[in-house]
């Protein structure tokens, strides 16, 4: 029996994806009297994280096709009419789930022919022999061990991303966080390494001053050059003199007046301004501005990311909102609207016709009726579960990859990796998350990104991995010499992680419109975007706060907890574990920002 709500209300907030999440924060936070519903038993939306059980209970969810229970029967005023809700907006697609290894839990054991080798004549030899081989061995035992029945029994190490997304240091949200107190909800870690494909193999980016200057791969005239331009786009942005002749132009196209060398022009392209050669100059110029002034705030990287995944950061300022009054209520559905000439008077929930004076909506849930476009930005995703990472490396690392179309009809994907470390996955582990935009399936689009960095295809147990898994191989004396040319080649190869298990999946576009005909004080919340980071979302959510209440703060900073009289012994709403926003000695420049702010 569905609990009874108090009738009156300031905001209505229908869905807890991001956007959402921070309107109904902001509205709390000046004391206006907010209600939070979700359909959903989970907060997020299509922003959610899971763990690896509920990821599959959500994916049986999406398969199973729901008889419609919504409420038509209403008592309208006079001159009321009433718009049923719908769900079509947010619909995922193309849905597939692929194991590539056994769930048998009896995997067979490595065998001796597997770690055997050659005789050598230095005992030196032999020892660094069989310290490769039992690191050979190690590995290819580290993808036997794991079986079907043995990820779903850890489910609960996995954090799955629907929207995986990073923030700029200096990006909306970082700022947000902290000018709002927010910050204190969440934990965060640098991304430690972006990463490009360049000369046929993944090589890490400089991306701080030192790193530029240490990199060997760049000559000193190079590195002048660099320093040139990315001064240039920092200091002069996008609307000065410098940029004068190429504003309908590329940012290709200016970079080629630059006479840079291929190795500059890569890095900038590619790796700071994460460039098409369809992007104009102005995004260009932003881009590569945006990314410099993130870097040297918290790590070598302009990038963090959330712990325990992005899902996380929707619950923050779900909380906020508790915290000050706002009423949850998840697995709630909005049955429909009520509206009367250019204003919508209620909504419908069960049974309860709950009246307000802001409708705050996910695109999940609106009314056919006042939609003019669906939106073209549709996303495509792929998520994969690893058994090593991309690129090798001395110490784990969260990893950015941005990959630029190959061919004409092909998209740039992004590819975030996570390790253990981020609590993404188990130790031995890694989570790969590849998106683009959809122009055809998800498995399609990502086709040619996923055969160039991942092998995935079954895992057969009885087989060999390449020798280039050993990294070096030991050989008797007289053999040496024919093995030169080709232990040079292999210690350069890196064999591509093996895929245990992959999802692919199309989420709606973000680019959804309202019609004009839509009334004035309903709020459309997009969906995820395909941007990196989180700066749309934030944007969105401003906007819509200055049109219902022009003349307020947005989200001014929260008092700590211990400032807070609460009456009884808990707010309501989502519990969760306080944090930093970084760790370790991070942390220090945090509070030396939040006292600037």
């Amino acid at each position: 029996m569905e609990d009874d709500l108090p009738t009156e209300y300031d905001v209505v907030v229908v869905g807890t994806g991001m956007t959402e999440s921070i309107v109904a924060a902001a509205a709390s936070r000046i004391g206006k009297r907010v209600l939070h519903l979700d359909s959903n038993e989970y907060y997020g939306g299509l922003w959610a994280t899971f763990n690896f059980d509920g990821l599959q209970k959500w994916i049986e969810d999406l398969k199973t096709v729901k008889s419609s229970t919504k409420n038509t029967n209403v008592d309208l005023k006079t001159n009321e009419k009433f718009l049923k809700a719908s769900d079509q907006y947010s619909t995922v697609e193309n849905i597939g789930e692929i194991w590539y290894i056994s769930n048998d839990a009896d995997l067979p054991d490595v065998s001796s022919k597997d770690t055997q080798t050659e005789s050598s004549g230095d005992s030196a030899a032999l020892e660094g022999a069989e310290k490769t081989d039992q690191d050979k061995a190690d590995k290819k035992e580290n993808v036997k061990q794991w079986s079907i029945d043995r990820i779903k029994k850890e489910y609960r190490r996995f954090n799955i991303d629907l929207a995986p997304k990073l923030l700029f240091a200096r990006g909306e949200l970082v700022e947000l966080l902290i000018s709002s107190n927010i910050a204190r909800y969440a934990e965060f870690r640098a991304v430690s390494r972006v990463a490009t494909f360049m000369d046929g193999k993944l090589t890490q980016v400089p991306c701080s001053r030192a790193d530029v200057f240490a990199n060997k791969t760049v000559s000193v005239i190079e590195k002048r050059m660099l320093m040139q331009l990315l001064t240039s786009c920092m200091e002069q942005g996008a609307d000065s003199p410098e940029f004068d002749g190429f504003r309908d132009k590329t940012f290709l196209e200016y970079l080629n007046t630059k006479n840079l060398t291929p190795i500059v022009q890569h890095y900038v392209m590619q790796a700071i301004a994460m460039a098409t050669d369809k992007t104009s100059c102005r995004n260009g110029v932003n881009r590569t501005k945006h990314f410099l002034n993130s870097l040297g705030r918290y790590g070598n990287t302009p990038f963090l990311w959330p712990m325990y995944g992005s899902g996380e950061l929707p619950q923050c300022f779900c909380r906020l909102c508790a915290v000050f009054g706002g009423i949850y209520c998840l697995k709630r559905q909005l049955d429909g609207v009520v509206v009367n000439e250019d204003k919508c008077k209620a909504i419908i929930s069960g049974k309860q016709r709950l009246a307000l004076e802001h409708l705050v909506v996910g695109q999940g849930h609106l009314p056919p009726e006042i939609v003019a476009s669906e939106g073209e930005n549709q996303i495509s995703r792929g998520i994969f579960i690893t058994d090593r990472s991309i690129m090798q490396g001395e110490k784990e690392s969260l990893t950015l990859l941005y990959y630029p179309p190959e061919k004409p009809d092909q998209e740039a994907v992004t590819l975030i990796e996570l390790g253990p470390s981020t609590n993404a996955c188990p130790q031995g582990l890694f989570i790969v998350h590849m998106t683009c935009k959809r122009t055809k399936n998800a498995k399609e689009d990502l086709a040619y990104v996923v055969n160039k960095f991942l092998r995935a295809e079954p895992f057969d147990p009885n087989a060999v991995r390449s020798s280039s898994d050993s990294h070096t191989q030991t050989v008797s004396p007289d053999k040496r010499h024919l093995q030169d040319d080709r232990q040079e080649k292999e210690e350069s190869e890196y064999p591509l992680p093996q895929v245990l298990w992959s999802l692919y999946l199309n989420l709606p576009a973000s680019d959804i419109k309202l019609s004009d005909s839509a009334p004035s004080n309903i709020h459309l919340c997009s969906g995820p975007d395909l941007e990196l980071d989180f700066d749309f979302a934030v944007n969105q959510a401003k906007n819509i706060f200055k049109s219902m209440y022009p003349d307020e703060d947005f989200l001014p900073r929260a008092p700590d907890p211990e400032e807070i009289v609460l009456e009884g012994d808990e707010a309501p709403g989502p519990k969760f574990e306080g944090g930093d926003i970084v760790e370790g000695e991070e942390k220090q420049d945090v509070e030396k920002a939040e006292k600037e702010e």
